[in-house]
């Protein structure tokens, strides 16, 4: 197994600042000033997700963070359904990279990873498509063997291991919490075998973070709604600097302890 010594990168969604701001119908908080004091707190890239309806973060907003995060030399993740209306929009855009979820209207929030293995023809032209035009791809999908293989064979080059289930588990102290990390860690192991970059995000919070930290497969962890909320107590740059804290010490840890493993054997 690799060791984990690479740094660990920190995407920070900040969808639910324009979820707070479209409450009142007002043009504040703005969404693209919450990415500026991300970006200054340790944030290395910015994630929003254009929904089909707008609920949050809207076409002025991608416009406007789009414009930013090329000025700062930041990559943006446009997370986004596989839709024609979505793929026009990510073309016109050409984010760094799109990240494909699963999307219905009904939801509070995405429930779930992409179900690759049964969308292979209907996502394969999508994939293409954008990475043609220059965008890295991503699929959320959950930490599965076959999904993760689906997500290979539709040419993907990077996968978002759906951490919801462990860190809620966590949450209520449920006992199977164990064997969800061990699915996440098996699943990372698995993807990077096959190539795939890997990045994991949904539901952490500063109790699950090292945890998933600590995986040495994993690139990227993407966190929002938890820093969003956390924000209104301690201020968004508080919040986000703390957690890139606790990701960089789970990282140091867990590579101190492999090495220390590699050196005995």
């Amino acid at each position: 197994m690799k060791a984990a010594t690479t740094a660990l990168r920190l995407g920070v969604n900040i969808d639910h600042v324009a979820t707070i701001r479209n409450a009142r119908g007002e043009a504040y908080p703005d969404p693209a000033r919450a990415a500026e004091v991300a970006m200054l707190a340790g944030a290395d890239g910015i994630t929003a997700h254009l929904r089909e309806d707008r609920r949050h973060i809207s076409d002025g907003d991608i416009d406007s963070l789009a414009s930013l995060t090329r000025q700062r030399g930041r990559p943006l993740n446009l997370e986004m359904a596989v839709t024609p209306e979505m793929e026009a929009i990510a073309l016109a855009h050409r984010p760094h990279a799109a990240c494909l979820v699963p999307e219905r209207r009904e939801e509070v929030t995405t429930e779930g990873g992409l179900d690759a293995a049964g969308q292979h023809n209907r996502l394969a032209p999508v994939v293409a498509s954008l990475k043609a035009a220059g965008i890295r791809v991503s699929l959320f999908i959950e930490p599965d063997p076959i999904q993760i293989a689906a997500a290979h064979a539709v040419g993907a080059q990077v996968v978002e291991l759906h951490t919801g289930a462990y860190c809620l588990a966590v949450r209520e102290r449920r006992p199977e919490a164990s064997a969800l990390l061990q699915r996440l860690r098996d699943a990372a192991a698995q993807a990077s075998g096959l190539g795939l970059e890997v990045h994991a995000g949904h539901g952490i919070d500063y109790e699950t973070v090292s945890a998933v930290a600590a995986i040495p497969e994993v690139a990227e962890l993407n966190i929002g709604h938890f820093l969003i909320g956390e924000a209104i107590f301690t201020g968004l740059e508080a919040a986000i600097r703390r957690m890139r804290l606790l990701m960089d010490a789970a990282r140091t840890t867990a590579g101190s302890r492999t090495s220390s493993r590699e050196a005995v054997a």
